[in-house]
């Protein structure tokens, strides 16, 4: 069998959280600033591919969502595949290893707070480097495309973003979680594709991603306040994700595979792993 049933997805999940855990500050600091980049060229490929097609917009903008959303998944695969940190994962993974008892609750903190910061870091550096320094959204019609995503992220209601925030990271986190199961890298690619694909297409929000559109919207001249980038979008974004990651997909499961059962039982603790073991960590999904 080339594929993991979910009580086996389950173990996966606790022994990635146990190696998340043994990472000095440092690579963890690094691999969270490696997601943020990966996410973000996500971001990039989608604006400039679904960004270049006006006239399709106009008669089926329904196609164009879809485009967008198709391309925008390069980002989780190179952060799965690749090797990276991302928080909106870590909001499922790192929740479920905390449930199983591996670590304490300022563990959880400190994990989820280095991966926070480092994605920022990494999606700060390519908005300005590579969608604003380089030049190639200046012209349209990817200056007003990209102008029109920064404004709508930042134009609905607190709740509406929040909304989108769990729906984003349900999909995401589900996504990951299937990734696990797989043998093989197509298994992995086509498990993780169709719900990112999915939650993009539907305009659901991902705080990481935001912490690239908006920022390089706002580069490129519109008219966003930090105020509305940050607490108009960004924190709602953020407690959506963190709640559809850990409510939605960690709590269930655990509740499933791992409630009631001694801590490491189904799941590698942090206390049985050692920085060796994150030369393997690439065997294992974020």
């Amino acid at each position: 069998m080339n594929y993991l049933n979910p009580s086996e997805i389950n173990r996966e999940f606790g022994k990635s959280a146990g190696l998340k855990n043994a990472f000095p500050t440092a690579q963890l600091l690094v691999y969270s600033f490696l997601g943020g980049v990966f996410i973000s060229m996500g971001c990039l490929l989608a604006i400039i591919v679904a960004g270049g097609m006006p006239g399709v917009a106009a008669a089926n903008p329904g196609l164009v969502k879809f485009v967008f959303g198709a391309v925008f998944p390069l980002g989780l695969l190179l952060v799965v595949i690749g090797g990276a940190e991302l928080f909106t994962s870590d909001c499922a993974i790192i929740f479920f290893g905390w449930l199983n008892g591996q670590f304490p609750l300022s563990r959880l903190v400190r994990l989820w707070t280095l991966g926070y910061l480092g994605n920022f870091a990494g999606a700060l550096a390519v908005a300005v480097l590579f969608a604003w320094q380089s030049g190639i959204l200046d012209a349209e019609p990817w200056l007003g495309f990209t102008l029109k995503i920064g404004e709508a992220k930042t134009s609905s209601s607190f709740l509406k973003v929040f909304i989108k925030g769990v729906g984003a990271n349900w999909l995401v986190c589900m996504a990951v979680w299937m990734a696990c199961s797989a043998g093989d890298i197509t298994g992995k690619v086509l498990a993780l594709w169709f719900p990112v694909m999915a939650f993009v297409a539907l305009g659901f929000e991902h705080s990481i991603a935001n912490m690239f559109f908006i920022p390089v919207a706002q580069l490129l001249g519109a008219d966003i306040t930090m105020y509305d980038f940050l607490i108009g979008n960004l924190l709602p974004a953020t407690l959506g994700n963190i709640a559809g990651g850990a409510v939605f997909v960690a709590l269930p499961y655990w509740f499933m595979f791992s409630k009631g059962r001694p801590a490491g039982e189904e799941a590698a603790g942090s206390q049985k792993i050692n920085l060796n073991d994150i030369t393997k960590f690439n065997k294992h999904l974020n």
